[in-house]
Order: C-alpha cells, then sequence, then structure tokens
C-alpha cells in the first residue's frame, strides 16, 4: 500500500505541471486550433517545440506570438492575436510548449 501511494504521488507531482499549463491552453482557448501531438489548424504543440528546440529566447519569442499573432511561419493561415493573455500566461504557455517532446 506504501509503495503504491508513493508510486501514485511520484507520477502525479510528474504530471502536474504539465497538466496545469495544458488546462491554461485550454482555458485561453489555444486547443481550439492546436494539440499537442497532432496538427489541427495550427501546428502541434510538438512541431512548435522542435523547432524552436534549443534556439535562446525561443520563449520570449513564443510569447509575443501568443499575444500578437503571427503570420507565414507555418504556413498561410495566421495565427491571430490572443487578447486574453496576458503576459505572465503567454510566457508560462511558452515554456510549457517548450517543454514538449
Amino acid at each position: 500500500m506504501k509503495r503504491t501511494l508513493i508510486t501514485l504521488a511520484m507520477t502525479l507531482s510528474v504530471a502536474a505541471p504539465a497538466f496545469a499549463d495544458q488546462a491554461l491552453a485550454t482555458s485561453k482557448n489555444c486547443m481550439a486550433c492546436h494539440a499537442v501531438d497532432k496538427k489541427l489548424v495550427g501546428p502541434s504543440y510538438k512541431d512548435v517545440a522542435a523547432k524552436y528546440a534549443g534556439q535562446a529566447g525561443a520563449a520570449d519569442k513564443l510569447a509575443e506570438k501568443i499575444m500578437k499573432g503571427s503570420s507565414g511561419v507555418w504556413g498561410p493561415v495566421p495565427m491571430p492575436a490572443n487578447a486574453q493573455v496576458n503576459a505572465a500566461d503567454a510566457k508560462k504557455l511558452a515554456t510549457w510548449v517548450l517543454s514538449l517532446k
């Protein structure tokens, strides 16, 4: 029983941060156009993470794109500005996206 509780606690501690940020993405309506592992209207978050992997300032660049929108990076469909996302949440979302493998 004790080993089961420890395993469960370790699983939750690892999964909780990613889930919390996916919950933020859902609450900000990001998941209407994006998915973690497949292309919808926009690229998958894993594809975004791969594209920007290892780039200095990637989280700041993505946070700005989240707030102000972007076009031409992933094809002809632009990403609209997201006025409902503040700078702190945009940075949190960008950091989460970049953490996905």
